[in-house]
């Protein structure tokens, strides 16, 4: 999508701001002891009493109102009976609508007490996440995005990994363009200003592979290897983006 009038940016603003309150209200919740699927009845709870609704449910008929992904999972976990236990690194995907627009963003939370290699690893996520954000500037390409994420990734000792992607966002949840997380050759859309997308570093340690567990959604890293995953929605313009999932 892009951004064509003052009430289309309000409206992507709104949907933006329920995004980052489930967010907020969902990352508080995790603790040992909880299950996964009580925290998806939390989050579908925040986004109906704000008048939204799960975006993964109405676009993709997911098996929850948010995608939550443990350990060696990356995303499109299904919440469930699982329960969290210290050390778990927790991957939050929220996406939502809410008067006809969308809002995507997503953290990673780690379980206390937390392995230092955990640590660095969720820190190199959003490092990746905050210059690949800086390099979606009008006249740059989708993959200048990805080489940005992608350097500041590997300088910290791990890999992004490359089936995994951002997107355009808007009036659907997924709109082109795709936003690689590497220099894709193949992928050289031009940004311009008012573009609305996603950056979103999916990374882990000593691979650059995913594969799905055979229930039609979930995403492993290829070695068993525990993943972060960070991201915003982003509205492009020729300077600082606008984050509209930044929360308050």
């Amino acid at each position: 999508m892009s951004v064509d009038s003052p009430e289309e940016l309000e409206g992507l603003r709104r949907a933006g701001a329920l995004a980052a309150r489930v967010l907020a209200a969902v990352r508080e919740a995790v603790a040992p002891g909880v299950s996964t699927g009580e925290l998806d009845a939390l989050a579908a709870e925040v986004i109906r009493a704000a008048g939204g609704r799960s975006a993964p449910i109405i676009t993709y008929d997911f098996p929850g109102a948010i995608c939550i992904s443990v350990g060696d999972e990356v995303v499109h976990g299904i919440p469930g009976s699982r329960r969290l236990r210290a050390g778990d690194l927790v991957k939050l995907d929220v996406a939502v609508e809410l008067g006809g627009y969308f809002g995507d963003t997503a953290s990673t939370v780690a379980v206390p007490p937390v392995r230092s290699a955990d640590e660095r690893l969720c820190a190199a996520a959003r490092a990746a996440l905050a210059r690949g954000m800086r390099a979606a500037v009008a006249g740059a390409t989708v993959s200048d995005i990805g080489a940005t994420v992608e350097r500041i990734t590997e300088a910290r000792g791990f890999f992004v990994l490359r089936a995994l992607t951002g997107h355009g966002i808007g009036r659907g949840l997924h709109e082109p363009p795709t936003v690689p997380n590497f220099d894709d050759p193949d992928l050289r859309a031009r940004l311009h200003e008012g573009l609305v997308l996603t950056v979103e570093p999916m990374i882990a340690g000593g691979t650059r592979e995913v594969h799905g567990t055979g229930d039609g959604w979930t995403m492993v890293t290829a070695n068993g290897a525990p993943a972060a995953h960070e991201e915003h929605t982003i509205v492009v313009t020729a300077e600082e983006p606008i984050v509209l999932t930044a929360g308050a």
